[in-house]
């Protein structure tokens, strides 16, 4: 592939090699003039940049003003395409029969040498002929001058135009198009072809924005139409949120070889003027191996007859905005016809023989040429020195011409209405008159006239192929449309785009790498918005995008993954009999409700045993009972939570729990009532004989009861859901309602609690064989700090666990009471049954 590409880059340096000796070429390109004309009845003045004149030492002639000893020429070959579509539109009227009949439209052509004082010299010329017109006496042959057609400098038809608005002489300028040349009160007779160009800025953002470059630089000329621009610029790139890395304004006298205001700053420059304001920079440019820029640009490049070595380019894999046109194949055709004995009036046509096929100069007035190669032709030199595709200027001029033909063709037909021509009088104006049908160019809508402007929202994009060195491709890889529905507008073939030989893939251009998904941009201070850093999302938030401003929070009923990304639909959970914690607790909670119905069984089957009788067989067979439902509640807190179980929950708890802790009340007091009132009174002896301790038992569970009555009907427990506890899971669980019912119930359940233990306490040293009063404040004890060591632990925790500390309190508290006040009982009854007779009592009394 490396020899492939140094023999294609031998064979396009042999242009190069040949165009050198330009620099020591016969005298015919001194005594050549710079100018040539036309005969027609009708002429139109063409002033087109196609070779200027330099010089070193300024050792002036000594006989001809303005002229110097050690002058030489740059050519500037694809401009001379501009002089063949004038000549192509010409010949294209001259020929049609519709369109200004018997009337020959030709042109005078002066070389602008881009000083103002040359300029202005040719113009004078123009308007002295036209001015000689109107004199009287003046026998010289009559030539109807219509139009001055400048360009492609805004600055050389803005002096031309100076001059030419002091006679209202009409001015077509085929440059780009510019906002101060559109004042008539300044430039009255000058008319602009170009298109506006009001989309161009939105069609480059919009590449910017479908290869995601964010941080791109802005080089534009320092004058009215660059500020214009880069306003336009910063209205758009801040709408799309684009970055300027940096902007470089290019005075037209810029001249620096080398400037690094670009280098390291971004990947993406774009480049948006004229190429006469930014030719400096171009060529700066184009001097340097700047492979690590991509260059968008709304100039095309030409490729210039510089000799180097490399075989690099800095401009290769740049994109070009130009407008869309429809291509004109006849054009292409007439280029092929086009040689210096067609047009031998035509003084560039034997240069360009001269240099490219080998011919010499046969005679004096170096017109005739000898020894050239019969193929010669326009069309087989290598397209970045001569292009035969129309360009963007050319098109413009061909529409001008077109314009100013059309113009004529109205106002002959104005003439004939009011006066036939006579005795074969041609057609008689004075240039101003024309202004009349020329003021309207630039604001027609029809758009069936071949000549009219093009469509400024269309363009095209070109990418430049320029490796090796010297290929100049520019290949059409897409296109924009302002017009086209949004988010149609820009189409690209990106398979198809070159991209300059650093980058192996589409080029990168930001200032901060993008934040991935699940990560937020942040702000740098002081910074542009598009410097930033990169933040996780908080907590149950994502983003599924990159470089996004904010996360997004997932609904209730999702979470995030751990990466931030997604959001998942949340796993229903409670305490259900599957878990392993609701199994146990289920399975524990059964087994002690076995229990109780086996103590209460022995309690039964050894009813009429001293130690069953001592200690108030009824109240004992109460609290087992109780105690039985106590362990079952616990039941209601395990399985998926309703409405109904929710409101048995706290009811049957309350409940339960108030009957046992009232029997046990019941039964501490019992005790003291019996043993610790020493001369019992009538009151006394009334409660033991009706056995008042027993009504404890409603009194305190009709409190309770009235307390659960207010706390249902107030704000009676509900299903809540709780989603933020466990990551993925929805809990689902009762909420209590009112918390101060809930803390009232627990308040109430400690009170009793409090009683019968300070009741059971003073009843401990009693005499008696079989006096629990021990086991019942031991017992009373371990109740009340399993629930005072609740509520904290109860609060601290969330979800499945919260309920399940709540059963256990339930679990433990109950086997307190059996295990404590039942279980040394037990244990006599069936392991020392001795001790269970009245005649170990007898003994222990006489004892």
């Amino acid at each position: 592939r490396m020899f492939s590409c140094i023999f294609i880059f031998c064979l396009l340096q042999i242009p190069k090699f040949i165009s050198a000796i330009m620099f020591n070429i016969s005298r015919c390109y001194y005594t050549i003039s710079e100018e040539f004309h036309h005969e027609g009845d009708v002429v139109i003045g063409a002033f087109f940049p196609l070779h200027t004149f330099y010089t070193e030492k300024k050792m002036p002639h000594s006989t001809l003003p303005y002229q110097y000893l050690d002058n030489y020429i740059q050519y500037n070959f694809k401009n001379y395409q501009y002089i063949l579509a004038l000549l192509f539109a010409i010949e294209e009227i001259n020929g049609n029969p519709n369109l200004l009949p018997n009337i020959t439209l030709r042109f005078d052509f002066y070389n602008v040498r881009f000083t103002e004082k040359d300029t202005l010299m040719n113009a004078g010329i123009l308007t002295a002929h036209v001015e000689r017109k109107v004199l009287p006496n003046y026998n010289c042959k009559k030539r109807n001058f219509t139009a001055a057609f400048t360009g492609t400098s805004w600055i050389t038809s803005a002096q031309i135009g100076t001059l030419l608005h002091l006679f209202k002489f009409p001015q077509i300028t085929f440059g780009p198009y510019d906002p101060l040349l559109s004042d008539h009160g300044q430039y009255s007779s000058l008319y602009q072809i170009a298109p506006k160009d009001t989309s161009l800025t939105l069609a480059i953002v919009s590449l910017m924005v479908h290869f995601r470059w964010s941080w791109v630089g802005l080089i534009l000329p320092d004058d009215h139409k660059g500020n214009k621009v880069l306003s336009d610029f910063k209205q758009e790139m801040e709408r799309r949120r684009i970055c300027m890395a940096f902007v470089k304004m290019i005075p037209a006298t810029w001249t620096s070889y080398f400037t690094k205001f670009w280098q390291n700053e971004t990947n993406v420059i774009i480049i948006y003027g004229d190429i006469d304001s930014l030719e400096g920079l171009v060529r700066n440019i184009g001097q340097r191996l700047l492979t690590w820029n991509v260059w968008v640009m709304n100039i095309e490049y030409n490729i210039k007859l510089i000799t180097d070595y490399f075989l690099l380019d800095s401009f290769h894999g740049s994109l070009i905005f130009k407008h869309s046109f429809r291509e004109n194949f006849e054009f292409t055709k007439f280029i092929q016809t086009v040689n210096p004995s067609k047009y031998p009036e035509d003084i560039y046509l034997p240069k360009l023989w001269y240099l490219f096929f080998k011919c010499s100069f046969a005679d004096v007035k170096c017109h005739v040429l000898d020894n050239c190669q019969s193929n010669a032709s326009l069309d087989i030199l290598p397209s970045h020195i001569f292009d035969v595709a129309m360009s963007e200027e050319s098109r413009s001029i061909y529409n001008g011409v077109y314009a100013v033909a059309h113009s004529l063709h109205e106002m002959r037909l104005q003439q004939l209405q009011r006066q036939p021509f006579e005795n074969g009088e041609g057609m008689e104006f004075i240039p101003w008159q024309l202004n009349t049908f020329l003021k309207n160019i630039e604001v027609r809508e029809n758009r069936s006239i071949d000549w009219k402007l093009a469509i400024d929202a269309e363009y095209e994009i070109l990418n430049l192929w320029n490796l090796p060195k010297g290929l100049g491709l520019k290949v059409k890889v897409g296109s924009f449309s302002a017009n086209a529905p949004q988010g149609q507008q820009l189409s690209l073939s990106e398979q198809m785009i070159q991209w300059p030989e650093i980058f192996s893939e589409i080029p990168k251009s930001v200032c901060s790498e993008s934040c991935k998904p699940g990560f937020r941009k942040v702000t740098l201070e002081g910074k542009a918005i598009c410097c930033y850093k990169c933040t996780p999302c908080a907590d149950n938030e994502i983003s599924n995008e990159t470089d996004v401003d904010q996360c997004v929070k997932c609904p209730e009923s999702h979470y995030a993954n751990t990466e931030k990304s997604m959001c998942y639909k949340k796993s229903v959970s409670f305490l259900a009999y599957e878990d392993p914690l609701g199994m146990a607790l289920a399975s524990i909670a059964l087994c002690l409700s076995a229990l109780t119905a086996f103590v209460i069984g022995i309690f039964v089957k050894y009813k009429d045993t001293p130690i069953v009788k001592a200690n108030n067989r009824p109240l004992s067979y109460i609290l087992l009972i109780t105690l039985t439902f106590c362990f079952l509640c616990s039941l209601n807190f395990i399985g998926q939570p309703n409405i109904a179980a929710c409101i048995l929950q706290q009811t049957t708890f309350a409940v339960a729990f108030t009957m046992a802790l009232a029997t046990v009340l019941a039964k501490a007091i019992t005790v003291v009532l019996a043993f610790k009132v020493s001369f019992p009174g009538r009151m006394v002896r009334w409660l033991m004989i009706s056995r008042g301790p027993n009504y404890i038992i409603p009194i305190c569970t009709l409190i309770q009861l009235l307390i659960c009555g207010i706390w249902m009907a107030t704000s009676p427990p509900l299903i809540d859901q709780d989603a933020r506890t466990e990551h993925g899971h929805i809990i689902i669980l009762c909420n209590k309602g009112s918390a101060v019912a809930f803390h009232s119930v627990l308040g109430y359940l400690c009170l009793l609690a409090l009683g019968s233990y300070t009741m059971a306490f003073l009843s401990r040293n009693l005499p008696d064989t079989f006096n629990e009063s021990k086991f019942l404040s031991f017992s009373m004890l371990v109740f009340f700090c399993v629930w005072v060591t609740f509520l904290p632990v109860y609060h601290s925790t969330k979800g499945k666990i919260m309920v399940a500390m709540e059963v256990f309190s339930i679990l433990v508290s109950s086997t307190a009471l059996l295990a404590f006040i039942f279980g040394p009982k037990c244990y006599i009854i069936l392991l020392r049954p001795d001790k269970n007779s009245f005649n170990h009592i007898k003994k222990k009394t006489s004892h």
